[in-house]
């Protein structure tokens, strides 16, 4: 089937090189000249593991090509017209813009009118959008397209940064939402590479359906993320460990494991932008969602709390200190920063009068973008250079393996403060290093 994908951000370009590994024939639009520019120069704007040699492949082979106008699209009316573009909160609401979602259907509708080709498009809304998008969708594609020429549907993403490929390809349910037949069955024909091999396609009664499991999906585990960090303070007040705790909770199958790993906080592109124009959306409606505005802010909280974690384990107070960080993205595997507990974490410590150091194999330069009068490490090992105190904030697996007799000569107060619970702590124990960790962790 012939795609058009707008907007190759993280869910555009991921979705597009995966919906080419499937046989479709797609293309990227982006208004970004210079990403375009990039992309056909086989640069790959994002760090995702497998995306660089996904695209390579299929560009390859002709199955997936980048323009930076609709201009060059070609004579060919798409089956699908994929909007991908950002839906950012407002700063003033919180609400979901989707400016840029509208200006991109109708963009598209308007090509597609001037072609005057017979066809029938599926207007998808890819982005995490509010419930009733896609009727504000419908009316702005009715002022270019006749009805009998297209649809409208809402097919979101559940992709996990650092392991997005594997979400597409093997995905856990494909969820589907359209008031038409025709659109629904062109759905069935172009997901079947993958529900032959046994994948649901969830398809919805209404596209208000869809719209909404993606935001409810998210809350959930949004809610389920800021359970076990606070009860991981919990159990540091009570002499509970918190591992112990999340295995006795994990093994119920009402429950499940995932998601149950204590940590600073979380965030990235999804989950804090998401619940808040969740909460918006229900109060909209007229329909509060307490528990998940109780998770926004807890949440928050426990951001500014690590800042506090750590003011502890340097006995008190920061000021004068040397804390090297390691992690800067909001998870490992991925180079994305945006609402990253280090962006918390970092500035709180500057503030208390810490000189801090920081160091991410992925996410420095996204970073430097948000934090520019930091210093930043050129290696793991460079943040534990006359270090008073080390702290693990983001859950990179080489973080582990790091050479710590070794590192342990370089420091001028062996402390860590592993805020992952990932590091040996009983060999870092043994070498001479004071461990500190959360939710009662002690480590093998």
């Amino acid at each position: 089937m012939k795609i058009l994908m707008i907007g190759t951000g993280y869910v555009g370009l991921v979705t597009g090189a995966c919906f080419a590994e499937l046989g479709h024939h797609v293309t990227c639009m982006d208004k970004d000249k210079s990403k375009i520019a990039r992309l056909n120069n086989d640069e790959i704007p994002i760090f995702e593991p497998g995306l660089n040699e996904l695209v390579a492949w299929n560009k390859g082979h002709g199955k997936l090509r980048f323009i930076d106008t609709l201009d060059d699209l070609g004579v060919d009316v798409p089956d699908f017209v994929f909007l991908a573009v950002g839906t950012p909160s407002q700063k003033q609401t919180g609400k979901a813009d989707l400016s840029f979602v509208f200006a991109a259907a109708g963009e598209a509708a308007e090509k597609l009118s001037e072609m005057n080709a017979d066809g029938f498009t599926v207007f998808v809304t890819k982005s995490t959008v509010p419930v009733g998008t896609s009727k504000q969708v419908h009316k702005v594609i009715c002022q270019h397209l006749p009805q009998e020429r297209f649809a409208v549907a809402s097919n979101p993403e559940f992709l996990r940064e650092g392991a997005a490929i594997e979400d597409f390809m093997k995905p856990d349910r494909i969820v589907v939402g359209s008031d038409s037949e025709q659109a629904r069955g062109m759905f069935e024909e172009m997901y079947r590479p993958l529900t032959r091999q046994g994948y649901p396609l969830v398809v919805t009664s209404t596209i208000a359906t869809a719209e909404l499991t993606k935001y409810a999906a998210n809350a959930f585990l949004a809610t389920k993320i800021t359970f076990i960090n606070e009860l991981s303070r919990l159990c540091e007040k009570v002499d509970a460990r918190v591992d112990e705790v999340a295995l006795g909770l994990g093994l119920d199958s009402r429950i499940g494991n995932k998601f149950l790993n204590p940590g600073p906080g979380f965030g990235g592109s999804c989950l804090p932008k998401d619940t808040l124009a969740l909460v918006k959306t229900a109060i909209d409606f007229d329909s509060p969602l307490e528990i998940v505005e109780t998770v926004i802010r807890s949440n928050d909280k426990h951001k500014h709390l690590m800042t506090e974690k750590i003011r502890h384990a340097a006995g008190g107070d920061v000021k004068g200190k040397r804390i090297g960080i390691l992690g800067l993205a909001f998870k490992a595997n991925t180079d994305d920063v945006r609402d990253s507990p280090s962006l918390t974490i970092i500035p709180g410590l500057e503030q208390d009068g810490a000189s801090v150091i920081s160091y991410d194999p992925e996410g420095m330069d996204q970073a430097r973008a948000s934090l520019p009068d930091s210093q930043y490490a050129e290696t793991a090992e460079q943040v534990f250079e006359n270090a008073d105190m080390v702290v693990l904030v983001t859950e990179w697996p080489q973080f582990t393996t790091l050479d710590w007799p070794d590192l342990y000569k370089k420091m001028r107060t062996p402390v860590v403060v592993d805020l992952r619970n990932i590091l040996p702590h009983a060999k870092l124990r043994e070498i001479g290093f004071t461990c500190h960790s959360t939710g009662g962790f002690v480590g093998e």
